[in-house]
Protein backbone atom coordinates (compact mmCIF):
# COMPACT_ATOMS: atom_id res chain seq x y z
CA UNK A 1 0.00 0.00 0.00
CA UNK A 2 1.27 3.45 -0.94
CA UNK A 3 0.39 6.62 0.92
CA UNK A 4 1.29 10.08 -0.28
CA UNK A 5 1.49 12.94 2.19
CA UNK A 6 2.89 16.44 2.57
CA UNK A 7 0.48 18.39 0.42
CA UNK A 8 -0.97 21.71 1.44
CA UNK A 9 -1.54 25.33 0.54
CA UNK A 10 1.45 27.46 -0.45
CA UNK A 11 2.01 30.77 -2.17
CA UNK A 12 3.54 30.98 -5.61
CA UNK A 13 7.30 30.73 -5.36
CA UNK A 14 7.08 28.59 -2.26
CA UNK A 15 8.17 25.03 -1.58
CA UNK A 16 6.58 21.77 -0.51
CA UNK A 17 7.98 18.32 0.06
CA UNK A 18 5.85 15.28 -0.63
CA UNK A 19 6.48 11.82 0.74
CA UNK A 20 5.24 8.45 -0.41
CA UNK A 21 5.51 5.70 2.16
CA UNK A 22 4.97 2.04 1.42
CA UNK A 23 3.73 -0.72 3.64
CA UNK A 24 3.57 -4.40 2.93
CA UNK A 25 6.16 -4.45 0.18
CA UNK A 26 9.71 -3.18 -0.27
CA UNK A 27 9.83 -0.17 -2.53
CA UNK A 28 13.34 -1.12 -3.62
CA UNK A 29 11.73 -3.65 -5.99
CA UNK A 30 10.01 -0.92 -7.99
CA UNK A 31 10.65 2.02 -10.20
CA UNK A 32 8.59 4.82 -8.72
CA UNK A 33 6.78 7.75 -10.20
CA UNK A 34 4.85 10.84 -9.21
CA UNK A 35 1.81 11.90 -11.19
CA UNK A 36 -0.66 14.73 -10.76
CA UNK A 37 -4.18 15.56 -11.79
CA UNK A 38 -5.23 19.17 -12.10
CA UNK A 39 -8.90 20.17 -12.18
CA UNK A 40 -10.40 19.40 -15.56
CA UNK A 41 -7.26 17.69 -16.85
CA UNK A 42 -5.98 14.18 -17.33
CA UNK A 43 -3.54 12.75 -14.84
CA UNK A 44 -0.01 13.49 -16.02
CA UNK A 45 3.48 12.24 -15.29
CA UNK A 46 5.63 14.46 -13.10
CA UNK A 47 8.78 12.55 -12.19
CA UNK A 48 10.18 9.04 -12.01
CA UNK A 49 13.11 7.32 -10.35
CA UNK A 50 14.97 4.10 -10.87
CA UNK A 51 15.00 1.38 -8.19
CA UNK A 52 18.37 2.35 -6.80
CA UNK A 53 17.76 6.05 -7.24
CA UNK A 54 20.58 6.27 -9.76
CA UNK A 55 18.36 7.50 -12.56
CA UNK A 56 15.55 10.04 -12.73
CA UNK A 57 13.34 11.64 -15.34
CA UNK A 58 11.05 14.67 -15.21
CA UNK A 59 8.23 16.26 -17.10
CA UNK A 60 9.42 19.33 -18.93
CA UNK A 61 7.03 21.51 -16.95
CA UNK A 62 8.75 20.72 -13.64
CA UNK A 63 12.36 20.21 -14.74
CA UNK A 64 14.73 22.32 -12.68
CA UNK A 65 12.10 22.97 -9.99
CA UNK A 66 11.15 19.51 -8.71
CA UNK A 67 13.44 16.76 -7.44
CA UNK A 68 12.48 13.14 -6.95
CA UNK A 69 14.49 11.01 -4.54
CA UNK A 70 14.11 7.85 -2.52
CA UNK A 71 15.31 6.22 0.66
CA UNK A 72 14.85 2.50 0.25
CA UNK A 73 15.88 1.89 3.86
CA UNK A 74 12.89 3.98 4.92
CA UNK A 75 10.70 2.57 2.16
CA UNK A 76 9.88 6.10 1.09
CA UNK A 77 9.99 8.19 -2.07
CA UNK A 78 10.06 11.98 -2.00
CA UNK A 79 9.19 14.85 -4.29
CA UNK A 80 10.78 18.18 -3.42
CA UNK A 81 8.90 20.98 -5.13
CA UNK A 82 10.49 24.40 -5.37
CA UNK A 83 9.45 27.62 -7.11
CA UNK A 84 5.86 26.45 -7.15
CA UNK A 85 3.44 27.98 -9.61
CA UNK A 86 -0.37 28.13 -9.60
CA UNK A 87 -0.28 25.69 -12.54
CA UNK A 88 1.23 23.11 -10.16
CA UNK A 89 -2.06 22.98 -8.27
CA UNK A 90 -3.22 19.36 -8.43
CA UNK A 91 -3.73 16.16 -6.55
CA UNK A 92 -0.38 14.38 -6.51
CA UNK A 93 -0.11 10.61 -6.61
CA UNK A 94 2.79 8.22 -6.19
CA UNK A 95 2.86 4.99 -8.14
CA UNK A 96 5.02 1.90 -8.53
CA UNK A 97 6.18 0.15 -11.69
CA UNK A 98 7.11 -3.44 -10.83
CA UNK A 99 8.12 -4.51 -14.31
CA UNK A 100 11.62 -5.35 -15.45
CA UNK A 101 11.67 -2.71 -18.20
CA UNK A 102 14.89 -0.77 -18.14
CA UNK A 103 13.58 2.70 -18.80
CA UNK A 104 11.57 4.82 -16.39
CA UNK A 105 8.16 4.98 -17.99
CA UNK A 106 6.07 8.12 -18.15
CA UNK A 107 2.93 6.20 -19.10
CA UNK A 108 0.26 6.03 -16.42
CA UNK A 109 -0.91 2.55 -17.45
CA UNK A 110 2.55 1.09 -16.84
CA UNK A 111 2.30 1.83 -13.12
CA UNK A 112 0.52 -0.96 -11.30
CA UNK A 113 0.31 0.21 -7.70
CA UNK A 114 -1.08 3.60 -6.77
CA UNK A 115 -1.36 5.54 -3.58
CA UNK A 116 -4.09 7.87 -2.48
CA UNK A 117 -3.27 11.37 -3.58
CA UNK A 118 -2.37 14.45 -1.64
CA UNK A 119 -3.68 17.89 -2.57
CA UNK A 120 -1.25 20.66 -3.47
CA UNK A 121 -2.68 24.12 -3.90
CA UNK A 122 -0.54 27.04 -5.04
CA UNK A 123 -2.04 30.48 -4.68
CA UNK A 124 -1.02 33.41 -6.85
Amino acid sequence: QLQASGGGLVQAGGTLSLSCAASGRPLSNYKMGWFRRSPGKEREFVAGIWRSGSGTTYARSVMGRFTISRDNAKNTVYLQMNSLKPDDTAVYYCAADPTSRVAITTIEADYIYWGRGTQVTVSS
